[in-house]
C-alpha cells in the first residue's frame, strides 16, 4: 500500500491510541507520518517469509520478535 493510501485509510491519532493499548509507544514527527506507517499498510511478514521459503529463494531458519523499531 502506498503512503498516500495509508494516510487516507488511517488517522495517525487512532494508530497511536490503538498501539498504545497494546503497550507500543509511538513517537513521530507528525500524525500523518504515523498514519503512513500504520501496521496495516504492510504485508503480513509471515506470509512473505512463507512465500519466499516455498519459492526456494531463501530458507527459514529462525523467527525473530521485534523489540524496538527506529525509522528516520
Amino acid at each position: 500500500m502506498s503512503r498516500t493510501q495509508a494516510a487516507k485509510k488511517w488517522q495517525g491519532r487512532d494508530v497511536i491510541r490503538t498501539l498504545a493499548e497494546q503497550g507500543i509507544i509511538i513517537r513521530g514527527a507528525s500524525v500523518r507520518g504515523v498514519a503512513e506507517e500504520a501496521p496495516g499498510a504492510y504485508k503480513d511478514v509471515n506470509e512473505v517469509v512463507d512465500a519466499t521459503d516455498k519459492a526456494e529463494l531463501a530458507k527459514k531458519v529462525a523467527k525473530l520478535e521485534p523489540m524496538v523499531c527506529v525509522k528516520g
